[in-house]
């Protein structure tokens, strides 16, 4: 079976308060965009080939302990549940990593959505999410795949009227791996004065004075050259524009089809906006 998992941004990031368990509580606007890996497995029958799943990769390095890649623990999820049998993994990896754009997170859930499907488990939305926030706080965003009002570690939903199928965006990625943990731990937490959820309801026209994404001074501070694709984007003809998630990709979103011109050096990525992928 093959298939796409895609990407997705923040619109706006508040880290709210510090959780007695360590992690943060965060509240933010995730949204779809159609930047994608490309993922297939194929059941093994030969009992010749071992008694383990296995998964190659390609395109992107994604390391060498394949045991710890979210594919293979989405599959031991099921396989601890139910009687599937192995199955060979290939992953090219397109969506750049440590660039706040959710990739792992997503390749995990949309393995969990696939082994569902191919091999006929009749498991709902509801219990998908269960098994996907033991892999991790935004994978629950990819069962959906819609746009989401996300709080508490990411991983409580609610589906946000915000559709911007009229939009065009670009994305940039600068090459530079931002490790979350080290950015949590660098952040201040205060409670915002307005919620993310009313906010994104305004016109996207007002945005750049009204949402922030916490992450960007500490960010910025470290690698200057994050703001500057930021700034760059807004002068390239950005209606609004910030890093996504913890980063360090950064993102416009345009009225037009954007220039590509400014940022030759750069993994860029653009298309048109959708409300559901």
């Amino acid at each position: 079976m093959l298939f796409f998992p895609n990407a997705k941004i923040n619109i706006g990031l508040n880290i709210t308060e510090k959780r007695p368990d360590g992690f943060h509580n965060i509240e933010t606007v995730f949204y779809p965009i159609g930047l994608c890996d490309i993922l297939e497995f194929t059941e093994i029958k030969d009992p010749s080939k071992g008694i383990a799943s296995n998964l190659i990769s390609s395109g992107i390095y994604i390391g060498n302990n394949k045991n710890e890649n979210l594919c293979i623990k989405a599959y031991y999820l099921f396989k601890n549940d139910f009687n599937l049998p192995k199955i060979d993994i290939h992953l090219h990896k397109k969506i750049p990593i440590g660039a706040g754009l959710g990739g792992g997170s997503s390749d995990s859930a949309f393995m969990l959505r696939k082994l569902n499907e191919y091999f006929q488990l009749n498991l709902s939305n509801q219990k998908l999410n269960s098994y996907a926030d033991k892999l991790g706080s935004d994978c629950t965003f990819f069962i959906e795949n819609k746009p989401v009002f996300a709080v508490e570690k990411g991983n409580k939903l609610k589906i946000v009227n915000l559709n911007l199928s009229d939009y065009y965006i670009m994305l940039v990625y600068p090459n530079i791996h931002i490790n979350t943990s080290e950015a949590f731990s660098k952040i201040n937490t205060i409670k915002p004065d307005s919620s993310l959820e009313k906010i994104v309801q305004e016109p996207i026209e007002n945005w750049k004075n009204l949402i922030k994404n916490d992450f960007e001074p500490v960010i910025f501070k470290k690698h200057p050259i994050i703001e500057e694709i930021k700034n760059k984007l807004y002068s390239n003809g950005a209606i609004y524009a910030s890093m996504s998630g913890s980063g360090s990709a950064v993102y416009g979103i345009f009225k037009d089809i954007p220039k590509k011109n400014k940022f030759n050096n750069y993994f860029v990525w653009q298309g048109k906006l959708k409300n559901e992928l």
